[in-house]
């Protein structure tokens, strides 16, 4: 196999004297360059967009959540009940209310929690996002809140000041609740939940319910966060008909499902990129063999079988798709690191938000590149690349040395 090797990288190597045969040679590197960096850099930002769902978003929503109809009034037996439960970590009692928080007259709608925070932070990241003096404080001090930093921007307010919670009355004609806060921190997560979500106390939430001494249910951490369903289906047959529950699969299911299948079919259209910048080999390699007949004819009658000359062009072609795999993966992953700061650049020269809170889930550009990923896309790349080699080196070897050399 040395004299197909050497050959082979000699082709490669050599200066063509036909310009369009250089010039379709670098159109397939170039195709293959582009195809493979911009699969691994849409994969990057795939994969970062599942791992901020999972890291931010679901650390400071429910896993799962189990609810007792009409609330439930001794907690502390449902969370040992709960806990008792080899799947469940553990459990945590909260108050969710959907309200007005207003400030100098502004007013914006909120999701207002009411947790205990040392019990909380057994079931939740919240511990990552506030410091322990807050935590602190919004246990020990009442009617303290923590808003969503997209909320207190709208409603210019700052730490410190006050803030009413106006809850709608549950039924028609029912006067609706009103409770001062002062807001202790500002929440910035980067995520969908600094348009909606504010936290407090969960006795200071209960002055917003019609029945104080009950909470609206237990938040859950289990041992399999892609079996939280399952988890909560059980729980709830033990628990009997006047418990229901919900998961993260119920409230951002969807959200999951449609990052995925937007991963999926990005990557299959820039997979077909790369197909067709590999399948450009063919036609270089097709140009080559009429160029170099010539030189096939010689080698055939110096005793070259054709499985040499098959290799020869095997050789050439497989070279060029490693070259383009190995700058496309290169150039993948600068432009994975580089994909957030230019993003942000470009939101700086032309004064507009790409990613808003109120429309994505995310206000940046999270990457997360997969050592997998680039391996699977570089073995797809060099595959398809050494497949489209096959043709253009059979035709080589089909090659008739008389009838090429009688016009030599």
């Amino acid at each position: 196999m040395k004299l197909p090797l050497l050959i082979g990288l000699r082709y490669t190597g050599a200066q063509r004297n036909s310009q369009l045969v250089s010039f379709f040679s670098g159109v397939s590197i170039t195709g293959l360059v582009v195809g493979v960096g911009l699969l691994i850099t849409v994969l990057s930002i795939m994969n970062g967009f599942d791992r901020e769902l999972r890291q931010k978003i679901l650390a400071l929503v429910p896993q799962a959540a189990v609810y007792e109809r009409g609330g439930t009034q001794d907690w502390w037996a449902l969370q040992s009940r709960l806990e008792m439960r080899p799947r469940i970590q553990a459990a945590a009692p909260f108050i969710q209310l959907d309200g007005l928080v207003s400030h100098r007259g502004n007013a914006q709608p909120v999701v207002l929690y009411g947790v205990v925070p040392e019990e909380e932070a057994r079931v939740s990241r919240l511990a990552e996002f506030l410091s322990d003096d807050v935590l602190r404080r919004l246990q020990d001090e009442p009617d303290q809140l923590v808003l969503g930093h997209s909320i207190a921007e709208r409603l210019g307010v700052t730490e410190g000041e006050q803030l009413m919670v106006v809850v709608p009355g549950e039924r028609a004609g029912t006067a609706p609740r009103i409770h001062y806060f002062t807001l202790l921190k500002i929440l910035h997560t980067r995520t969908e939940l600094d348009n909606s979500l504010a936290i407090s106390h969960l006795t200071s939430a209960a002055r917003l319910t019609a029945t104080p001494e009950k909470i609206t249910g237990m938040r859950l951490r289990v041992d399999d966060l892609f079996a939280a369903r399952e988890v909560v289906w059980q729980a709830l047959n033990e628990l009997g008909r006047s418990y229901y529950g919900t998961s993260w699969q119920n409230t951002h299911g969807n959200l999951y499902q449609a990052i995925h299948m937007s991963k999926k079919l990005v990557a299959l259209l820039m997979s077909l990129i790369v197909a067709i910048a590999a399948f450009n080999v063919v036609s270089t390699l097709v140009m080559v063999v009429v160029e170099k007949q010539g030189d096939i004819a010689i080698l055939r009658t110096l005793g070259a079988s054709t499985g040499e000359i098959m290799a020869i062009f095997m050789v050439q072609g497989t070279l060029i798709g490693i070259i383009g795999t190995v700058l496309g993966v290169v150039c993948g992953v600068l432009l994975s690191w580089l994909a957030q700061p230019l993003l942000r650049l470009f939101e700086i020269l032309l004064d507009v938000r790409f990613l808003k809170s109120d429309v994505y889930p995310l206000t940046y550009l999270p990457i997360e590149i997969s050592p997998a990923d680039i391996l699977q896309v570089s073995v797809t790349a060099m595959l398809m690349s050494f497949l489209a080699t096959l043709y253009p080196a059979w035709r080589a070897s089909r090659t008739r040395p008389a009838e090429i050399l009688r016009y030599e």
